[in-house]
């Protein structure tokens, strides 16, 4: 497994069209994808998951993979975060 701690700088957080960038992205992948925030963790993969978390503005995130193709999931993952949501 392999995990990466984020946080969010975009102002509107994790809204509709980043979290579906971000879920469309992790289905690109075989690795199991998840999101943590505040205890809990949802698929990455599944849309209602990540918007039932309801992530706002300076959120610290983990995003964690576990498969044949964690690291390019993560690596993936993170490069969408970085480009649209945070650091």
């Amino acid at each position: 497994m392999k995990s990466q701690t984020f946080t969010i700088t975009a102002e509107t957080g994790v809204h509709a069209r980043p979290a579906t960038l971000l879920v469309n992205k992790a289905g690109q992948y075989d690795s199991e994808v998840e999101i943590s925030y505040k205890g809990k963790k949802v698929n990455l993969k599944s849309i209602m998951g990540v918007m039932s978390l309801g992530i706002p503005k300076g959120s610290e995130i983990e995003i964690s993979a576990t498969g044949n193709d964690e690291e390019e999931a993560l690596n993936g993952v993170a490069e969408v975060i970085k480009e649209h949501l945070g650091e």
